[in-house]
């Protein structure tokens, strides 16, 4: 089964529907529609299912979009249809004509008047909120998915080793900032994955700190988290380094964190709950006397989007599955004074987990 079969089996199991809507907007479902479909614009409607069987594909977009959909759909079966100024009356006729019965849609992307339009239009329709059908379905990466993952990672990685040379006193996290970027972009990076955090000194105990003015001093950690996008896909990691020698203080937070990550990378495996996971590489810092400095979030799920389920953070019940592609990211942020990260990017494998991103894990001393 395609990715659209596997969802609509899903959704008939745990919905009993025949058919699903889902729509993209710029906030909601966007990732959604472009897993399902290719498509990467800002509009669309999409319809799957119905009587017509899983070949029953049908994709609406206004004229702006009608050629890229065409380009960007065909190899998933789609007929593109350009709606009119009435868009829900051209879908509710497409509804119809795909003999949909009880048709499933995304509860939190689709609007209630849309729902009430669609009913109103089409005789004798059932229309049931579903969460989560597709969403479930990009937990587990297929071969295209995890080849484009490998590549973002790689760019990551070439960024990472050739802006060591480029780190010194006097250069701002800015600077470094820009530099990354421009390193992922040369290796065939189409965008940053996300807003990249580069805190140096007593700012990189700030878990998401963003790039500042701030000069780079020597004796200074300097934490960079960062990933590239690549054929729509994340990567995501995180080293920290030191510019110049590195105290006997700092390198003891750093041996607790960069073991704790060890134990995190034996830990993940299918089955294993991400709670679990995170406090064990807790317990590794805590055990080192930095407990009250550990973070609570050691890892999540990434694609499409750079949060997704499953993840390592405490409490967590989400249960790992082989072809799940995870950050393992366990840190220790002391206000005032500093803070670590390490993360690498796996996938779960049939026995454990693979790092796709490299760059060393040595504390690095920049002299």
């Amino acid at each position: 089964m395609d990715r659209i079969e596997r969802a609509l089996a899903r959704a008939a199991a745990d919905y009993g529907v025949n058919a699903l809507l889902l729509v993209r907007h710029e906030a909601v479902s966007r990732k959604n529609v472009q897993y399902l479909t290719g498509f990467t614009g800002s509009s669309a409607y999409v319809l799957v299912g119905g009587l017509a069987g899983p070949a029953g594909r049908l994709f609406l977009t206004d004229g702006r979009y009608v050629e890229q959909a065409g380009a960007q759909c065909a190899g998933a079966g789609f007929e593109v249809i350009q709606h009119g100024p009435d868009f829900v009356r051209d879908l509710a006729a497409a509804v119809g004509r795909l003999g949909i019965k009880r048709l499933g849609f995304e509860s939190d992307a689709v609007l209630h008047s849309v729902v009430e339009q669609v009913r109103a239009g089409v005789a004798g329709i059932e229309l049931v909120a579903t969460d989560g059908i597709v969403a479930r379905e990009r937990m587990v990466k297929d071969a295209v998915e995890i080849a484009a993952l490998r590549r973002a990672a790689a760019a990551a990685t070439v960024a990472f080793e050739n802006v060591l040379g480029f780190i010194r006193p006097g250069v701002t996290e800015r600077e470094i900032a820009m530099e990354l970027e421009r390193q992922m972009r040369a290796a065939g990076a189409e965008a940053l994955a996300f807003d990249m955090i580069v805190a140096s000194g007593p700012r990189s105990s700030m878990q998401h700190g963003a790039p500042s003015g701030k000069a780079v001093q020597a004796g200074e950690f300097v934490l960079m988290d960062f990933g590239a996008m690549v054929d729509g896909y994340l990567s995501d990691m995180t080293r920290t380094v030191v510019v110049g020698r590195a105290s006997d203080e700092q390198r003891k937070v750093y041996d607790a964190v960069r073991l704790a990550q060890e134990h995190g990378l034996r830990s993940v495996r299918p089955g294993v709950v991400g709670g679990d996971v995170w406090r064990q590489m807790w317990q590794v810092i805590a055990d080192a006397g930095y407990g009250e400095f550990a973070g609570r979030r050691f890892g999540h799920a990434l694609g499409l989007e750079i949060h997704e389920a499953p993840y390592l953070i405490e409490g967590s019940r989400d249960v790992l599955t082989e072809g799940n592609v995870v950050t393992v990211e366990p840190g220790a942020y002391i206000p005032g004074w500093g803070g670590v990260r390490i993360e690498d990017q796996v996938i779960v494998t049939a026995d454990g987990c693979e790092a796709i991103n490299g760059g060393t894990k040595e504390l690095v001393e920049l002299t």
